[in-house]
């Protein structure tokens, strides 16, 4: 059976395709990489705050057996910091794994190998997340099905982990945490 064309996703979309509709669909892995990363709000919070904050969601899927992989460019902005903090399960679990590359300027979403967003959006509200229509980037990405280009792309995403990048890294001055010195 053919895999479904890929499907562009622009603006407000990013938050509707990526996030509400196939992040929640997760079932074994989730691998992030964006350039930038704030403070991202999803829905699904109580009827008091309609929106959570998405960290809440990774903490879900960490909680639920969930293998989750962020790669980011810099250290994160501090409301999606001090959020982070509030979750044990992110913290303490080897199913949550974060790593900083300051060259990394792709914007990946891998959805347990099956699904993967590739486009402009940074996990920031303004670019993934649920800001108004007003006030969110203008962003353009493709949802793609078809396993021989998410593959191509995990196997990018693996070798950034690894720190395959690293050793000839001209910028490794500047990098606070290097991948290949990850112990």
């Amino acid at each position: 059976m053919a895999s479904p064309a890929p499907e562009l996703v622009l603006n407000a979309d990013h938050y509707s395709r990526v996030l509400r509709d196939i992040l929640p669909t997760t079932k074994e892995f989730l691998w992030i990489a964006t350039a930038d990363l704030k403070d991202v709000f999803v829905e699904g919070g109580p009827k008091s705050r309609p929106f959570r904050p998405l960290v809440a969601v990774f903490a879900e899927l960490v909680s639920r057996g969930v293998a989750v992989r962020l790669l980011h460019a810099k250290e994160p902005g501090p409301r999606f910091r001090a959020d982070f903090d509030k979750h044990a399960a992110l913290r303490e679990s080897d199913l949550f794994e974060r790593g900083l590359c300051p060259r990394l300027h792709s914007k990946i979403l891998v959805v347990d190998g099956t699904v993967a967003y590739v486009g402009s959006a940074n996990l920031t509200g303004a670019g993934l997340g649920a800001k108004g229509d007003h006030r969110r980037n203008f962003e353009a990405g493709l949802l793609l099905y078809d396993r021989p280009h998410i593959t191509r792309l995990m196997d990018e995403i693996d070798a950034l982990w690894l720190g395959r990048y690293c050793g000839p890294c001209q910028r490794r001055d500047v990098c606070p945490d290097p991948l290949d010195l990850r112990t």
